[in-house]
């Protein structure tokens, strides 16, 4: 049995590659797929024009922007743009005209678009203390689109793709479910390798154009070991609050800051420096980011422990003790420990003077609520009732306040559960009310706060009297590169948040 089984599977090897090497041929003769590689000069298996990949990312930034917003300051939005623009001239794509953008987000990432448009989060940048991680940061990302990673990756995915719905017409064995989740795996595992390589290639690409813009190449190191000393300390919050953590899967990811794969392409680059000593420029750094918002921002409301705050639309809200809180410019969301329940609050104009019944069932359509009830939250008009959306039991609720109604939608993973649940869905409903006076400054922005160390100052010093509402002590020392145990130096340039 066991022997059949490995014929079986070296059959579906053999004619996966087979198919494989089919759909390629196809692709390339009816899909003009061969490109030349920009890096390499090799010729990639890619199934989009330069055209298309520029379109791509023209259509894609608008969206990009709507998800994330664009942080309200020109003058550091130019001196990104100034440090991408050095790097972009030395790439090997100088043909392309690169946008660089630092998102409103603390999300703390960076990415790339095809054809040019590259992005870096203002919660990323609160971490980088020069202007040479920056630039690690910029060409690392300039990196994946010299070498058409995106476009290649896409390209696979569809070949793999193609590749079994060929081999279903000229082998019929192939059809069966077993095949089929074998090629799923099969191929799976052939596409998920790419990442790694990828990332590494634009490390490598990255400090590369470090050197050449005249940059410390070494820098690229330096900006992964922030990103993963940022991983260590997620982990421990999220052990500490009692729920998952959710790791961080985007820039540099695939590897560790003391990869001997990593070193020997970073060092490879020090070829590009022609002997001069690469640029760093701290204070240059430090300088354009005093003042930067420090989490969340006024336009989007702040978060602090579990309550949420919001200037602009005079409100705030209470969620329930240890769920983690998601603020997103459209939404805020809240998923308990274990992400078995979660409760999802938006807010839209009203239009009509329609009750909050009559608006669930016009503008929400929905029809078919039970147990419905007229509510009274802190002296503000709403109704809340129960309905089912794909079998599982949920809560909807809106409260009208001003000419908005904010609209709660809550549900569970598993049905049996929702009564449980329900008390937190109700309980963070009737929390909601009018921002007080005495809670506006709860709901204003902090920002970065750039000053020359005294003899005197440390870090439990300044943790005592910080604003950070969790672990103030090691998320300072995080902001100056200092994690977990290192100490300020008299006459140094540092961070603090105000």
């Amino acid at each position: 049995m066991i022997k059949n089984v490995y014929v079986f599977i070296n059959i579906v090897r053999e004619k996966f590659q087979s198919l494989c090497f089919l759909a390629g041929a196809l692709l390339f003769l009816n899909l003009t797929a061969c490109a030349q590689n920009p890096v390499s000069g090799d010729h990639d298996f890619v199934m989009m024009s330069e055209d298309r990949e520029i379109a791509q990312g023209r259509t894609n930034h608008p969206k990009i922007i709507a998800q994330y917003g664009r942080y309200d300051d020109e003058m550091l939005q130019a001196y990104v743009q100034s440090v991408g623009d050095k790097l972009a001239v030395v790439s090997h794509r100088q043909n392309l005209i690169y946008r660089f953008t630092v998102l409103d987000s603390p999300v703390i990432n960076a990415f790339a678009l095809p054809g040019g448009y590259i992005y870096i989060t203002r919660g990323l940048m609160a971490y980088l203390n020069s202007e040479a991680e920056l630039a690690a940061v910029l060409g690392h990302e300039i990196g994946h689109v010299t070498a058409r990673h995106g476009i290649r990756q896409q390209s696979a995915s569809q070949a793999a793709g193609l590749g079994y719905l060929l081999g279903s017409i000229f082998f019929p064995e192939l059809q069966g479910g077993a095949s089929q989740n074998l090629f799923k795996l099969m191929s799976g595992a052939l596409l998920s390798g790419y990442g790694r390589e990828h990332e590494l290639e634009s490390d490598g690409l990255g400090a590369e154009y470090l050197a050449r813009a005249g940059y410390e190449p070494k820098a690229m190191i330096d900006v992964i070991r922030v990103l993963k000393d940022q991983e260590t300390f997620s982990a421990a919050e999220a052990k500490k609050q009692g729920r998952e953590s959710q790791g961080y899967h985007g820039l540099f990811a695939s590897h560790p800051d003391n990869d001997t794969r990593l070193h020997e392409v970073v060092a490879t680059a020090d070829q590009f420096s022609v002997g001069r000593q690469g640029k760093v420029l701290r204070k240059e750094y430090l300088d354009h980011i005093n003042g930067l918002v420090f989490g969340d921002s006024e336009e989007q409301g702040i978060r602090s422990g579990r309550h949420f705050y919001h200037l602009s639309m005079s409100f705030a809200i209470d969620f329930p003790i240890a769920w983690q809180i998601s603020n997103k410019p459209d939404r805020v969301q809240a998923v308990s420990v274990g992400g078995q329940a979660f409760i999802d609050m938006q807010a839209t104009d009203i239009n009509r003077k329609i009750s909050a019944k009559e608006f669930i069932r016009q503008r929400l359509k929905l029809t078919d609520l039970n147990a419905g009830k007229l509510i009274n939250v802190n002296g503000l008009e709403g109704y809340t009732g129960l309905t089912t959306i794909q079998d599982k039991p949920a809560r909807i609720a809106v409260i009208y306040f001003g000419n908005r109604a904010f609209i709660f939608f809550s549900s569970v993973k598993k049905s049996e559960d929702f009564e449980q649940f329900d008390v937190d869905f109700l309980s963070t409903i009737r929390s909601f009310h009018k921002l007080q006076a005495n809670e506006k400054h709860l709901a204003k922005a902090l920002s970065l706060d750039v000053i020359k160390v005294k003899k005197r100052d440390n870090y439990a010093g300044w943790a005592r009297k910080s604003p950070i509402s969790n672990s103030p002590l090691l998320q300072l020392k995080l902001l100056n590169g200092h994690y977990p145990d290192g100490s300020l130096s008299a006459g140094m340039l540092a961070k603090r948040v105000k």
